[in-house]
């Protein structure tokens, strides 16, 4: 039997979409998700909350001038309300709110108009939103934008994030006073009496459950009784800034599962988008699915987890979408392709070219070398090389862009300095013949009356093999960790047990535990690390972040890292190359001295980075790279010493994490 048709109800102040499968609640005209019934339960969300607190769509604007990274907060409430499609196979909605000079300082200058869509048999519906700023409007900074959904915390207990992030959650009754102490800030709460006594001692950190854009495609919860599951899948990457490595938020105790689009979180100002008085701007967010599963009563109910992951497939495999009525939404045969191969030139290494294997190559809009880290404002689409470095990168709106990449293994980044077009996939082409025979690669139909043929075309560029020239001087004297803008490689050490997760420990990820930061103080409490090349081992001896050190009045205090290292001999009128590619950089500084703590500075950052990736426990956050000439004057034959001082110390969470260092010889010495 056929899935029944999807029909809808508007009522004075709710609509409801309802395929069968289940029905889906929205209050009008402000477009809020109040109701989600689905097997049995009224409401999948939680119904203790007033209704403008459970499903949504808010952001967070400032006005110019402003740091941005902070602001004001902004439930999305529409004003008007309009059905776009309505038929059994579809039903559309459209809630929108807009913006007027009466306004100005109150409202964030956009256009906003929030969709809704539910299709015939699918179990789930989808959202996506097109924000528009025009001409004439005013600037602002947007700080962040995403949808949120609050579930009922009778109901779903058990999370899941990735295969190897999945647990039991606590319930945000544990995280208010007294049931809960706040720590260092107050994402982290100590629960010390939670209603669940298996919860006692844990560290709850919505931080802990972060994700990169590449990995975080499904997640979600599971009610046990009716096993129920309840997905946020996002198909695609476009729409999100920052590129593949930038980490957001997912699901956390709440329980709440979210679907950020846009953030400063482990990046800082550098990912929030400045808009002028004058600049024009539209983007679309999503759309992303909310998926929903059951399983029999009796069944395993981590099934729907598997289950889930096997949507996100199929959501993967359908994008572009084609249900999607708005215009500002390009399908794919208006979208274009783009393929090629990347190779790596390093003599240094090989006298071949070497193959990128698993190189993430990208498009984003034109700039500098790197600059795709800190685009945010319009879209982006990566894939990853093969071992022989092909890639194909599929489904790219129109627009100019430059082509971006970076290859595990080596420091730096690649751009194609021609600039590559997208245009539309939909050519028409007028003749002035009665009858016409014509053929197209892929397909046409003929309009017999207006003599005309429209070919759907696809943009597919071939960019032949590129090749990427990693920064290279001279031979490795010497190198600490692995080239890949993380620093997990280095040393991670045992949370203090008062304050541990349950779920990381013996994981992968031990840097999300909490407090990692003031383990370094214990581990070098009379003097610095010191690290000898040769015989020291960067994953033991190697702490995975320089901090701050805390001293007994609660004061904070400089760093100074030591590398020792030997030269047998040493080119006095030489240039050596120092590179230093950092992983993540939280209102710090990298000053750099060569055998003298307290000679002149060979080299200086400056204050950089506000990712504030310690403290929400990422392992990178931004990706900066230095090429500090060392002369050989201030080397000698035999032991020399590098020590890097980080000064800035008012707080535990300034500090940096290495991703890697690599000490060149001169290009024409025979070292």
């Amino acid at each position: 039997m056929p899935p029944r048709g999807v029909q809808l109800t508007i009522q004075d102040r709710h609509v409801m979409m309802d395929n069968g499968i289940l029905q889906v609640t929205l209050s009008n005209p402000e477009g809020i998700v109040t109701g989600i019934r689905y097997n049995g339960i009224d409401n999948l969300l939680e119904v203790l909350n007033d209704e403008s607190n459970r499903g949504y769509w808010d952001l967070v604007w400032s006005t110019p001038g402003t740091t941005g990274t902070t602001g004001i907060f902004d439930v999305i409430k529409g004003t008007s309300f309009e059905v776009i499609v309505e038929s059994e196979e579809q039903v559309e909605l459209s809630f929108t709110r807009s913006w007027d000079p009466s306004q100005e300082g109150k409202l964030v200058p956009l256009k906003i108009d929030k969709r809704f869509v539910m299709l015939r048999g699918c179990s789930g519906f989808y959202s996506y939103a097109i924000y528009e700023h025009l001409q004439e409007w005013p600037g602002f900074n947007l700080g962040e934008t995403r949808i949120a959904f609050k579930l009922r915390k009778d109901k779903f207990h058990y999370m899941a994030v990735a295969d190897n992030r999945q647990r039991y959650m606590p319930l945000p009754d544990d995280r208010l006073s007294p049931r809960g102490l706040a720590l260092t800030y107050p994402e982290a709460v100590l629960l010390v009496n939670p209603v669940e006594p298996e919860f006692k001692g844990e560290v709850d950190d919505k931080y802990q459950y972060s994700s990169e854009n590449k990995d975080n495609r499904v997640h979600g919860w599971i009610c046990m009784d009716p096993p129920v599951g309840f997905w946020k899948i996002t198909p695609s990457n476009e729409f999100r800034t920052g590129g593949p490595l930038k980490q957001n938020l997912t699901s956390h105790v709440g329980p709440t599962t979210l679907a950020v689009f846009l953030s400063a979180h482990y990046s800082g100002e550098d990912l929030v988008p400045k808009f002028e008085a004058g600049e024009a701007w539209k983007k679309v967010f999503g759309p992303v699915f909310m998926y929903f599963n059951s399983a029999m009563v009796g069944d395993e109910p981590l099934s729907l987890w598997e289950d889930a992951k096997k949507q996100m497939e199929i959501e993967v495999q359908s994008w572009p979408y084609s249900f999607p009525a708005s215009e500002d939404y390009q399908k794919s045969d208006q979208r274009g392709n783009v393929s090629g191969r990347l190779l790596v030139k390093d003599r240094f290494v090989s006298d071949d070219y070497i193959s990128a294997n698993g190189a993430y190559v990208g498009l984003a809009p034109p700039g500098d070398v790197g600059s795709w880290q800190r685009e945010c404002k319009d879209y982006q689409f990566w894939s990853k090389a093969d071992e022989n470095g092909y890639f194909s990168i599929n489904e790219i709106r129109t627009g100019n862009y430059n082509l971006y990449a970076w290859v595990p293994g080596f420091i730096g980044d690649y751009r194609y300095d021609v600039v590559i077009t997208i245009t539309s996939g939909i050519n028409q082409l007028n003749f002035h013949f009665e009858i016409i025979i014509a053929s197209c690669s892929t397909s046409f139909y003929i309009i017999i009356n207006s003599i005309s043929i429209i070919c759907h075309i696809g943009c597919d560029i071939d960019t032949g093999d590129l090749v990427f020239d990693p920064p290279r001087d001279g031979p490795t004297l010497w190198e600490i960790g692995i080239p890949d803008r993380s620093a997990a490689e280095f040393y991670i050490p045992d949370p203090n047990p008062l304050y541990i997760n349950k779920l990381y420990v013996n994981h992968p990820d031990r840097f999300r535990q909490y407090g990692l930061w003031e383990k370094y103080a214990e581990l070098y409490p009379n003097g610095d690390l010191v690290y000898t090349v040769g015989a020291s081992d960067y994953t033991k001896d190697w702490f995975f972040a320089q901090v701050t050190r805390k001293k007994d009045d609660n004061t904070y205090q400089r760093t100074t890292w030591q590398i020792k290292f030997k030269l047998d001999s040493v080119d006095q009128n030489g240039i050596y190359k120092l590179r230093v590619a950092l992983a993540s950089a939280s209102v710090s500084e990298l000053q750099v001295r060569v055998n003298d703590p307290k000679a002149n500075l060979v080299f200086s950052s400056g204050l950089i980075g506000k990712d504030n990736s310690i403290a929400r426990h990422g392992i990178h956050g931004l990706y900066w790279l230095y090429n500090i000439d060392v002369g050989g004057a201030r080397l000698v034959q035999g032991d020399n010493t590098l020590f890097l001082t980080q000064p800035r110390s008012t707080s535990p969470f300034q500090g940096i994490m290495y991703d890697y260092i690599r000490f060149e010889g001169p290009s024409a010495s025979s070292i």
